[in-house]
């Protein structure tokens, strides 16, 4: 009989008082053979002793202590310490058998590892490494702890006993020839991280070897006289043990490596070729000296092939581990030179973190040597800067960068700091410009700088380099910037500018909004006060120079439109602002490109800004330069009407010249002042009578006029929706109160019509692709609330018309089907956002019951969906399950249901008493833990039972409740269905579960390192795979099974009959 292990130290968690839990795995029933056991062991004075696994799973214990404790059990009785152990690794597995020490003495590992597989659960595919859920969240963490603390805590002794190590590694190492994926999925992971804890063991014994030689030399090298021969002979000694434990400890690693790794790195699972992977980095990086080397490093190369994203990110990470590290550089020559162009071509690998890794590691290689990568590599990576995926762009920028600019002018100590055209930073923007025009995307100046913003802000935000560039003449020597590349610089310097003060990437490669740190506003707000004041002064002088050249103009122009305006104010900068100004003036009366006016009235519109005092300024400004304008387009118009078919093309110009700048102005000013609808009037009539109008002339004064038709609809719409309001208001409202007493039923459908019908108008004027953010949706959105306010607070007296209500809405929302075909969201689905703004008014139980009616017309797909589209479902479901209990989501409750909790057995369910039956819902009884689901037949209706399950029959649900709930089932399976749904066949929900790479027969690995010795048997092999993948049975995955929970619950059965009515219609 096998003694008692006592793990209570492990765990404070331990029962107390003699209460009992639940039965562990290998726990038998009274009087039957294994009776006072748990998991082998005994059981002592009613109190169940923690088992290794529960320790671990637990993560709480300090993991030391765990292991001490464990140490001395196996110092009293190895046997029943290592047995303990093998079940740890057993029940690590997800597996319920368990070793005895009968099977431990006489059976082989091959025949135990039979007979454990045949105790796996077959109604689950889930084991600890991949069960979802919180506690299992850092079971992994714990279980990766247990064996690096377990071979620490054993390196001075028991490692060396020839008997633990063996028997775990030959237990590992059979577990992960197994056929089950558990089996071999924990067994590598734990045979990995142990083969990393034994990788420290020999780095530590080659430490002390290297230490002891160095002692043992000093020693020998004295004199006769001095030398300790005692001394001599200790070290000797001492170097020979370690020289053993050495030997040894690299017999195992040899084991380990033969023996799994070298099997299990190629798995069909990308799960287990991950782990391989990246615990050999953790050995090269650790123990360079003895796995740095090509006989090792061959492995990540091949493995860089690999078909599955996941698999090849771990190779690059572990790469970059070494490449980081510069005194290895000399040893990755020959892998570098062999894979380097593998390395390159993965900076457009299809997996973005792939991408993003490889660009990381190229820059790391950069810096270790420049000579690796030829011109072409880095060609390569240089126009990814323009990738609209940002982390991929910003890799390249850094890439970029360490390229370009790392070889800065150094600055003499003590020297002034050098500054504008003189600083260090004059050749990098010029090289940044260089780069720029050579790349051809001249378009894309928003994205280089983006790219550059993180690693080269500091260069990029200096403005005042930029300004001296363009504005000074060059220095001596110096060559000038040519036209092309001034052009290219301001275009640049506007996208930093823009980037300083904005705060986000440009369109395209936005993130979504992200709240910005307190740091991160200061930095913006003092990056716009210094560029303020920067270009407050150099602005106007900018203008002036570059007047005449349409592109460097509009570029300038848009720079105002960024500053913080108050500077030109506290900043005593007025005198500047009005050079500003009178630049603007001079801009609009030489140019007659569109563009450009239409900056210019944008800078205006920027400037002219009533917060701030420079706004009276400006605003005279303005009007002068428009009674100019408008003056002189009446006088030429007049005159050009005179003349008539007289008119040259000279009047023609004049006339059109001066109207083109009126209309720039007239799209974001508002010229109502100045009559122009009536110049434009007369110009277009004349047009009309004659015919002959100039085609041009024509089209800018339908536009003008059509902007001032616009700002006369925009004042008159100012307001309107509320300008009845207080006049009709309180009438509308007496007049629903009235509705609403004579009918609750019929006055909740008038309102919910009313609704639909607003909703159907506005999806025939915009269409089924509405914006759900546009002022029409959310107009009907705030008439829904104004709507539901009118209810009032008392529930109990609205709960009928509410409950029909919502019933109405749901039945909308899901009648007519998705325009985009199966799949899509029905086409009224966006009305349940409407429709959220009701759920208030919902009793808690009702809610319950809405909500469940809700699932009747979903499909388990649409439980799951979680694009833009769904989101009026998503929020609708929410609304209704706020406040209510968990335990009522069902199947269809998607991600929530998972880990929903289960009533606790203390909760006793209130009595309804005859007076109060109509006011409660009964509460719903615990669900069973039941170990599998039963499918419904394809055949049978969707409105059998929407769970997908079979419905528990009535006498199991609710015993407790009255005939009449019973009696109303089936009216409930019968109410008919308006949108049509697709329901999954029952192949669909059973099919097997299918590991990442399971439909992949064997990965792709090439051989592009290829052994000058010829010796490379496993590659000439053909790369077969040493097991099948015979997955535990159906399983598509975690998280769907974790949601196939069957609700044994239909709704009828929960419902008030005042309410349950409602739904039986």
């Amino acid at each position: 009989m096998i003694p008692t292990l006592n793990y209570s130290s492990w765990s404070s968690f331990l029962f107390q008082g003699g209460k009992k839990g639940k039965k562990a795995a290998g726990e038998k029933g009274k009087g039957g053979k294994g009776a006072g056991r748990l998991n082998g062991h005994h059981q002592e004075n009613g109190m169940e002793n923690m088992m290794l696994f529960e320790v671990v799973k637990m993560g709480r214990s300090a993991m030391q202590s765990v292991v001490d404790d464990w140490i001395v059990a196996y110092k009293h009785d190895r046997d029943v310490a290592l047995l303990d152990l093998i079940n740890f690794f057993i029940q690590c597995s997800g597996c319920k058998g368990v070793v005895s020490g009968e099977m431990f003495r006489n059976m082989q590992n091959s025949e135990i590892i039979r007979r454990m597989t045949e105790e796996f659960d077959e109604d689950s595919g889930d084991y600890p490494l991949t069960i979802a859920g919180p506690q299992w969240k850092k079971f992994k963490s714990s279980f990766c702890e247990f064996i690096s603390v377990l071979v620490r805590q054993c390196q001075y002794s028991i490692i060396y006993d020839e008997y633990m190590m063996d028997t775990v590694i030959s237990l590992l190492t059979g577990l992960s020839d197994s056929q089950v994926r558990a089996f071999r999925h924990t067994s590598t992971l734990a045979a990995m991280k142990l083969m990393t804890a034994l990788v420290n063991v020999a780095l530590n014994l080659s430490i002390n070897m290297d230490n002891t030689q160095r002692q043992y030399e000093a020693e020998r090298n004295k004199i006769v006289a001095k030398r300790a021969n005692d001394r001599l002979e200790l070290l000797l000694q001492k170097r020979k043990e370690l020289q053993e434990n050495q030997d040894e400890i690299e017999n195992m690693m040899n084991a380990i490596f033969k023996g799994v790794f070298v099997h299990r790195y190629r798995d069909s699972i990308a799960e287990i070729r991950a782990i391989c992977i990246e615990e050999i980095g953790v050995w090269m990086k650790l123990y360079s000296d003895a796995f740095l080397n090509d006989s090792y490093l061959k492995y990540v190369g091949w493995t860089m092939h690999d078909k599955q994203g996941e698999v090849r990110l771990k190779c690059l990470t572990a790469l970059q581990g070494l490449y980081y590290n510069r005194e290895l550089n000399a040893r990755l020559e020959l892998f570098t030179s062999r894979f380097k162009d593998r390395i390159v071509s993965m900076t457009l690998d299809k997996e973005y973190d792939v991408a993003v890794q490889a660009i990381k590691l190229l820059t790391l290689v950069l810096n270790s040597t420049d000579e690796v990568l030829t011109p072409e590599d880095c060609e390569s990576v240089y126009h990814l800067v323009y990738s609209a995926h940002r982390p991929v762009a910003i890799a390249a920028g850094e890439f970029l960068f360490k390229k370009l600019f790392s070889q800065r002018e150094p600055e003499e100590e003590g020297a002034p700091k050098r500054r504008g055209r003189q600083s260090p930073n004059a050749n990098l923007i010029k090289t940044t410009v260089f780069f720029f025009l050579e790349s051809e995307l001249h378009e894309h100046a928003a994205y280089l700088v983006d790219s550059l913003w993180e690693c080269g802000a500091e260069l990029l935000k200096d403005w005042e380099c930029m300004i001296s560039l363009l504005l000074d003449d060059p220095l001596p020597g110096e060559e000038a910037l040519t036209e092309r590349q001034e052009t290219a610089l301001i275009e640049i310097m506007l996208c930093t500018v823009r980037q300083a003060a904005e705060c986000h990437p440009p369109v395209g490669r936005g993130t979504g909004k992200r709240v910005m740190t307190a740091k991160e506003k200061k930095t913006q707000m003092d990056d716009r006060t210094r560029m303020t004041e920067l270009f407050a002064v150099a602005l106007p002088p900018l203008l002036a120079k570059y007047a005449v050249d349409a592109e460097k103009v509009t570029n300038l122009l848009q720079l105002p439109q960024f500053f913080d305006l108050e500077i030109y104010t506290t900043g005593r900068l007025e005198k500047h602002l009005e050079s500003l100004l009178r630049q603007i003036r001079e801009i609009v009366e030489k140019h007659t490109d569109t563009e450009v006016l239409e900056v210019c009235s944008k800078t205006y519109h920027a400037l002219c800004n009533e917060e701030f005092t420079i706004f009276n300024r400006v605003d005279i400004a303005r009007s002068q330069l428009l009674d100019e304008l408008v003056d002189k387009f009446n006088r030429l118009l007049e005159d050009f009407l005179q003349e008539g078919e007289d008119a040259d093309e000279d009047d023609a110009y004049q006339v059109l010249s001066t109207l083109k700048r009126i209309t720039a102005f007239h799209n974001a000013h508002d010229l109502s002042g100045w009559d122009l609808f009536t110049s434009n009037f007369k110009l277009l009539n004349t047009g009309i009578e004659n015919g002959d109008m100039p085609e041009q002339i024509v089209i800018h004064s339908l536009q003008c006029t059509h902007y001032v038709i616009l700002w006369h609809l925009a004042k008159s719409s100012e307001g309107s929706s509320r300008k009845y309001y207080n006049d009709y208001g309180d009438i509308i409202k007496e007049t629903m109160s009235k509705t609403r007493q004579i009918d609750k039923i019929q006055c909740a459908k008038t309102l919910i019509l009313s609704l639909q019908q607003l909703f159907n108008e506005m999806l025939s004027e915009l269409g089924h692709g509405f914006d759900r953010s546009s002022s029409a949706f959310c107009g009907i959105k705030e008439l829904a609330r104004r709507f539901s306010l009118t209810f009032g607070l008392d529930q109990v007296k609205t709960r009928d018309a509410i409950a029909m209500l919502h019933k109405d809405g749901i039945e909308f929302a899901f009648k007519d089907p998705s325009p985009q075909g199966e799949g899509g969201p029905p086409l009224n689905l966006a009305f349940l956002d409407i429709l959220s703004e009701f759920s208030s008014k919902l009793m808690r139980q009702d809610k319950r019951t809405v909500h469940m009616y809700l699932e009747r017309f979903m499909t388990f797909q649409m439980a799951l969906q979680r694009e833009d589209c769904w989101l009026p479902l998503i929020s609708y479901r929410n609304s209704l399950q706020a406040g209510g209990d968990d335990d009522t989501m069902s199947v269809m409750s998607g991600y929530s249901s998972r880990g929903s909790s289960i009533r606790s057995k203390k909760t006793k369910p209130p009595v309804a008493t005859a007076g109060t039956s109509s006011m409660q819902t009964p509460v719903m009884l615990p669900s069973p833990h039941l170990t599998s689901t039963a499918m419904r037949d394809p055949k049978r209706g969707r409105d059998d039972s929407f769970m997908g399950v079979y419905p528990l029959p009535h006498d199991q649900q609710q015993p407790h409740q009255h005939p009449q709930h019973h009696q109303q089932t089936p009216q409930h399976h019968q109410t008919p269905m308006d949108y049509k749904y697709a329901y999954p066949s029952v192949a669909f929900l059973s099919r097997r579960g299918t590991g990442l790479m399971e439909e992949d027969e064997e990965p792709i690995v090439e051989d592009v390192m290829m052994s000058s010795e010829g010796r490379m048997d496993d590659l000439n092999e053909g790369m077969d795979f040493d097991t099948m993948d015979i997955d535990l049975p159906p399983s598509k995955n975690r998280r769907e099974r974790s949601e196939l929970k069957p609700d044994y619950f239909d709704p009828a059965s929960i419902m008030d009959e005042s309410v349950s009515s409602i739904y039986n219609v």
